[in-house]
Formats: C-alpha cells, structure tokens, sequence
C-alpha cells in the first residue's frame, strides 16, 4: 500500500484492558483519533497495539552473529507474527540498519551480552573478567538503547552445576555505572544462586528467572524488578539436561527441578506482584515469530488472560517507555478476527500487521 493511503480501523480498538473504542485512523504514520477529511481504506477487527516480545535476539542464531539477510528474515518472522516491539536481550550483530525500514519492528537494544570467560555459549557475549566488568557495562550501555545484558549465571564446570558468575561488589558497581549513564540492567539467571546478590545490587530486570524461591520472591516484589520467563525457551530445559547427564549430571538434574517447577515459580511471581512480561527467547536455538505462543504458556502458568494479554501488549509498551494504541503514536497495531482477551490463542492467526500506518501483512 502507498504510504499516503489513510486507514480507517474499526471494529474493537483496545485501547487498553477495559478501554474498548469504535475506531482510529493511521495518517501520515501516526494514530489519530479524529476523522481526517481524506478518503479512507477500511480495516476491521480487534485491533490491539503492536505486540512486544522483550527478549528477543535479531541478528544472532545458535553460532553467533548473522548477515543481514538473515537478521531481515528475523525480523519480518517477528512481524507478521505481530511483534512490532522487540526488547533485543544481546546481539553481536550491528542491526542498527533495521531502525531505516518503515516495515519492520522498531527494536530496543541491549547492546552485546556481557559473561564470564568461559561461562557463556561461544561467539556470544565480551567475556571477562570481574575487574572489567564496570568498563564494559559501560561500553554497551553507550551502545544500546537503554538497557545492558548480563550472563548472572551459567554452568561452572568445576562445579559440575549453575553458579553465579560475578561477586557482588563488582555487579554492584556495574549496576550503579550503567544507572548513571541513564540504562538499565537485566541478566540471564537461570538458578537461584545470583539472584539475591543482583536484585540488592539494584538490578532492573531478569531473564529466565528459573530460580526464584520464596525467599526471593519477595525481594523482587519490594523493588518492582520484573521478570521475562519465556516459557517457550524453559520448555527446552529436559533436552539440554539429558544432552549433559553423563558430563554434568548435578547440573542436568538442576536443571529438571527448575523445570518441572517453572509454572509454580512464574505464578508465584505473579501473585506476589512482581512485573511479567512476554519474551520468546528466539535467535538461540528457538525460532522467531513465537509470542503468540509465549502469552500462551503464561496462561499455563495461572496468569489471567488480560494480564497475559497485557504483558505483550499495554503494560510492556508502557514498561518500555513506549506508547501504544494513543493520539500522536506511531499506527503499530495488529488486527484479529476475534476478542483475545476471551482466548489468548487468537494471537496466533492476525487478520491484518499495521507498521507505521502500513499494512505489511
């Protein structure tokens, strides 16, 4: 469609949970909700804003850095799934070229995963040592775009299990860098071990979150430090265990326990009151396009429906500092063929994808 086209979207506009409107219009890329005197093409449906996937890896696959080509490729799997935000949890790739494309999801970067030498899957992440972590946290924050991804844990070898990669006076002051150079900082935690030490180092978020305990939760609830579990990446936690029993047979187990409590741990979370957000994962070894799916598992794990709905839709736009469905916005919005809030499921079959008031699928 040319980029002149106004649209005229009816139907269902949820504006926000319990904010149901009539209609919008999408002129010159923007949202408004004033009729434009210009002739209109006519989109109905349940409209919702642009889905977010906060963790979410464009321009990285399970060896490392990709070509663009394949990072486009990505990117418009995502968007026609109706991601149109993504939180990119780490990359190594330069994707900044993606921020010119009018028809693909707007992106907010972490910067490169910062890990422990040794303690992060190759051609990922800086790996060093403690004493350069404050520089390097340093480096990537100036190099995304608002946030820093840490590795908090990962499999120690020695130890044969998961243990926390960083002493607490270093994340400490990591963490305090990064907060004054305007970012904030999430990490990769599968176990329980790091968590207390980054949450009381005032840590703004963490991935995975396998690990939270009773004794955990709570701290996380005081502070407001959300968690993104992407279920759909847990799922995979059986297989890599059975891949590393005869190596690494306290960790395979460990790894089975976080499993097979992960949907407690999540709805414990959430009961608790700490932030959950939706995020796939994808880019590893887990495919794009997968949020539909993810919103799916949160319901799993006892979350309601609205909330779920809400952590890929008004409330992670919101936690992000970006609008949604609002007068001025950039016209990001999918469209379906029914209410999903009455069953999430609908998230997997958009009628219509709408980037900057064009529709692109």
């Amino acid at each position: 469609m040319s980029d002149h086209v106004v649209l005229h979207v009816k139907g269902r506009v949820l504006v926000g949970p319990e904010d149901v409107r009539d209609e919008l219009w999408c002129v010159d890329g923007r949202i408004t909700f004033e009729r434009p005197a210009a002739e209109a093409v006519t989109v109905e449906g349940w409209v919702l804003p642009g889905l977010v996937d906060a963790h979410c890896h464009v321009g990285l696959d399970r060896h490392g850095p990709v070509d663009e080509a394949t990072s486009e490729k990505q990117a418009l799997t995502d968007r026609d799934a109706g991601t149109l935000l993504i939180r990119d949890a780490g990359s190594p790739s330069d994707t900044r070229w993606i921020d010119e494309r009018e028809d693909l999801p707007k992106i907010i970067r972490a910067g490169r995963h910062i890990a422990r030498t040794r303690r992060y899957i190759r051609n990922y992440a800086h790996e060093i040592e403690p004493a350069d972590l404050v520089a390097y946290v340093g480096r990537e924050a100036r190099r995304g775009d608002g946030w820093v991804k840490l590795v908090g844990d990962w499999i120690d070898r020695e130890a044969g299990d998961l243990t926390a990669c960083w002493p607490r006076a270093e994340v400490e002051a990591a963490i305090a860098e990064a907060h004054r150079l305007g970012a904030r900082v999430t990490a990769h935690c599968f176990a329980e071990d790091s968590l207390r030490d980054l949450v009381e180092a005032g840590i703004d978020c963490v991935e995975h979150a396998t690990g939270l305990t009773e004794e955990t939760i709570p701290l996380f609830a005081e502070r407001g430090v959300a968690i993104v579990p992407t279920l759909v990446n847990i799922a995979t936690f059986p297989h890599l265990a059975d891949g590393g029993q005869e190596k690494f047979p306290r960790w395979s187990a460990h790894m089975r326990r976080l499993h097979e409590r992960r949907y407690d741990t999540v709805r414990a979370a959430f009961d608790a009151g700490v932030p959950v957000f939706v995020g796939t994962d994808a880019g590893g070894s887990l495919a794009h396009g997968l949020v539909a799916e993810e919103v799916e598992e949160l319901t799993r794990a006892g979350i309601p429906p609205i909330d779920a709905l809400s952590a890929t839709a008004w409330g992670a736009r919101a936690w992000l500092g970006r609008p949604a469905l609002e007068e001025g916005a950039p016209a990001d919005l999918v469209v379906y063929g029914e209410d999903p809030r009455a069953d999430v499921r609908v998230l997997a079959a958009p009628r219509r994808v709408v980037v900057n008031g064009r529709v692109v699928g």
